[in-house]
């Protein structure tokens, strides 16, 4: 599918018209979507993130508002999703709906993201409630794939109820067969913002406190950034690990290369990264989907793909 300016102005308004017109369809669409295993092929996993607006973080870079046009941001999904290595999306369920909606899940693995109530920059962003996607609806409509933020700020204590909240879903997911991958991070108030410790010893840390939450860990996934001494961190953890990339402040060059390091690291499955991808600084998003979906299946696409 080749996306021109006029198809996907049609394509969005088909969208439009259908969530007015027949909202049914996305239920429709989702439990007709073909479906693939999770892992097949080498094993390894490359995933587009794009739950960031439900949080209310919609900046890339030095643009403070560069995910808040849904129409574009889902025409750079599109993008992505057309490469063949791409192996799935992560998204809140207005995000996942919309690209039901679009035909654009078939053959790919759906990620839900599951809380977003943690919004950026607000009084109560530790209290990370579960406001999107549960199990049990996740199960129902055929999602793949569970995944929650988990920020670990020792000085607040609205971090409490978000353990305690995060360990009953793992448990849930665990016992309904379905993968949750967590994404652990120790945090800290720094004035009005909250700042993740990207230090090794924090994320080891983190990850120590993610794996031991809910009542069985069979079913949890890692979602770690690459930080220095990644040997030290993927040494904390038995867990299948996927990558995450972060905001697309460095420069692409080393931002890949840190991540072809780390991808050679046992128990790294593979990349879960969004705005690095979706916004580059030179503006190719298929160009910068490619070089990722090389580094996490260097071998012929025929043997991830089909």
């Amino acid at each position: 599918m080749t996306i021109t300016i006029d198809t996907w102005t049609d394509r969005l308004a088909g969208l439009r018209a259908a969530r007015v017109e027949d909202p049914g369809a996305i239920g429709t669409a989702l439990a007709a979507r073909r479906r693939r295993p999770v892992l097949r092929g080498d094993g390894r996993l490359f995933i587009v993130a794009a739950d960031h607006p439900a949080r209310g973080a919609l900046a890339v870079g030095g643009d403070s508002t560069a995910m808040a046009d849904r129409g574009e941001l889902l025409r750079r999904l599109a993008i992505a999703l057309e490469h063949p290595g791409v192996d799935g999306v992560l998204g809140t369920p207005d995000i996942i709906d919309d690209l039901a909606l679009l035909g654009l899940l078939d053959d790919r693995i759906v990620v839900g993201s599951m809380n977003r109530g943690g919004l950026r920059a607000s009084r109560f962003e530790m209290d990370d409630r579960f406001t999107a996607y549960d199990v049990p609806t996740m199960v129902a409509s055929g999602i793949d794939f569970a995944k929650t933020l988990l920020r670990v700020n020792l000085d607040d204590p609205g971090t409490a109820p978000t353990l305690e909240s995060t360990g009953r879903v793992v448990t849930d997911a665990a016992r309904a067969g379905l993968p949750i991958m967590l994404e652990p991070f120790m945090s800290r108030w720094n004035g009005d913002r909250v700042v993740n410790d990207l230090s090794t010893d924090a994320v080891v840390l983190s990850v120590a406190i993610a794996a031991g939450l809910g009542a069985s860990s069979a079913s949890t996934w890692m979602k770690l950034p690459v930080v220095e001494d990644m040997e030290r961190v993927m040494a904390a953890t038995t867990l299948p690990t996927l990558l995450l990339g972060g905001d697309s402040g460095a420069d692409p060059d080393d931002t890949f290369a840190s991540w072809q390091d780390a991808l050679a690291l046992p128990g790294v499955r593979g990349l879960t990264v969004g705005r690095t991808l979706l916004y580059p600084p030179d503006g190719d998003v298929a160009g910068a989907v490619d070089i990722a979906a090389r580094l996490v299946h260097p071998n012929p696409v025929s043997d991830h793909s089909r």
